[in-house]
């Protein structure tokens, strides 16, 4: 009797020592850096964030989770994305988020919980932005240009509610379109203006934007050097950033169509002159451009280059400029590119200019002509069925990826194999294709194709990213 009630003691004992608690999260913001991982920090290990056991297991299919062994009693806690509180969770507004609490009974059980946003990747905290309106990154790399710039992106306020795909509009000079308090002189208020349209029955459209890099934005948003400034030249190198390496990552981590029917580009002033540059050279990859205000007299070279490149896909572009800005010089240019692209095939249903006699070359004047410049470049075209086809189409996943690719998605293939190119056009890995899926953790980061082949034809072509 003795010995039954020791193994008894000992179970309860046992019991009580290897209790746990396991805390889930079942959704993250839309925002979530994909290679980052997630913290938990609390009463329980001293509030040490970033300390790596406690770091959450991601399940692959959006949610990660961790199991605790904290003491009974009152549990405060919160999330981080490192070992620095500057990317802890927030409220729902991207603000200050209370410690969460949870009362342990010693008894092993599972909690589930959503983290709505990061207090760093909130945009406009205090500010006027909307709240579907994130950071996208803080300091996004741009290997082309070997600098990092601040990233934002806008979703459709049915993104996180709807299983559509989404076309993309590539905008400049980022800090001044969605948050009067990161502005230099105002803001568009293209989150608002989407938004209203989007209460109206537009089918919605993601914005992303690019912060201007101060000293540097008239070396990125120029093509060419302009002597007299001694400033511009690296306007290539800017639009293949966006193209070779922001496009992807966004394009793999969001809802996007993709394709160049589906995406545009859109600035002002000198941003209008790098739209300009960017649809004629980028012709595979961009169909529309909104052109604000240009500022073509800092490189008059455009001219030439407009009217020396081949238009060779169908393309759209939206002007506007006002009589008052530049004395009337902006319009004159204008009304020059109207004939330059003309002269080059543009027929009205491709292009189109607008000359107000209201409005200064200021954000003012250009948060006015947003709106009938996104809805005459992205109306007309079917969103809803190019989205239904999206879904059904093979895609690559994670991406990007550090070890394992997979295809969803892709058909039944007899005896498929498959090649991998690197952006310099090299191949770097071949071989046969098993459950859909490629090891590619030996090769380094960047950006790469893959082709599948069925019977030594291509059945798949894709883009993917690899971030170690």
């Amino acid at each position: 009797m003795m010995k039954f009630r020791l193994l008894l003691l000992f179970a309860c004992l046992s019991w009580q020592l290897f209790a746990q608690l396991t805390i889930k999260v079942t959704s993250l913001p839309v925002n979530t850096p994909p290679n980052d991982d997630v913290y938990i920090a609390g009463s329980f290990q001293n509030w040490n964030p970033g300390d790596p056991n406690y770091v959450l297991t991601n399940n692959g299919d959006g949610t990660r989770q961790i199991t605790i062994n904290p003491p009974v009693g009152l549990i405060e806690y919160k999330f981080t994305r490192s070992n620095s509180w500057t990317t802890v969770e927030g409220n729902a507004n991207g603000t200050f988020l209370d410690n969460r609490t949870f009362t342990y009974n010693g008894v092993p059980q599972t909690i589930e919980v959503s983290i709505l946003t990061w207090e760093d990747l909130s945009a406009g905290s205090g500010g006027t932005a909307a709240d579907n309106v994130f950071v996208l990154d803080n300091s996004f790399y741009m290997p082309e240009l070997n600098r990092s710039r601040r990233v934002w992106i806008y979703l459709p306020p049915d993104y996180s509610t709807s299983s559509k795909y989404y076309p993309v509009l590539y905008m400049h000079d980022g800090q001044n379109l969605f948050d009067v308090t990161t502005s230099f002189s105002g803001e568009w208020e293209v989150d608002e203006t989407l938004n209203n349209l989007f209460s109206q029955g537009d089918y919605g459209c993601i914005v992303v934007a690019i912060d201007n890099g101060g000293a540097s934005r008239a070396d990125e948003y120029a093509p060419w050097v302009n002597t007299s400034y001694n400033a511009g030249g690296e306007g290539d190198e800017y639009m293949d950033f966006i193209v070779t390496t922001l496009k992807p990552q966004v394009d793999a981590n969001y809802r996007t169509l993709s394709g160049r029917d589906y995406t545009g580009v859109m600035g002002s002033s000198l941003g209008a002159l790098i739209s300009q540059y960017g649809i004629m050279e980028y012709q595979e990859d961009i169909s529309k451009a909104g052109i604000l205000s240009p500022a073509f007299w800092f490189n008059p070279e455009i001219f030439d280059f407009c009217s020396n490149t081949t238009k060779v896909e169908p393309l759209k572009i939206y002007m506007v400029a006002s009589q008052n800005e530049g004395q009337g010089s902006v319009a004159q240019d204008a009304n020059h590119m109207e004939m330059v692209l003309q002269g080059n095939g543009f027929t009205s249903t491709e292009l189109k200019k607008v000359i107000t006699p209201y409005g200064d070359h200021n954000e003012a004047f250009w948060a006015m002509e947003f709106g009938p410049a996104y809805q005459w470049l992205f109306g007309g075209v079917d969103f809803t069925s190019a989205s239904e086809v999206e879904a059904t189409l093979p895609h690559i996943y994670p991406n990007p990826t550090d070890s394992i690719l997979k295809i969803e998605n892709l058909p039944d293939l007899r005896k498929p194999t498959y090649q991998v190119v690197a952006s310099d056009g090299k191949m770097v890995q071949s071989g046969k294709l098993v459950d859909n899926s490629i090891n590619v953790s030996t090769l380094q980061t960047g950006l790469y194709t893959l082709q599948v082949f069925s019977k030594k034809k291509v059945v798949f072509t894709g883009r993917f990213v690899v971030k170690h």
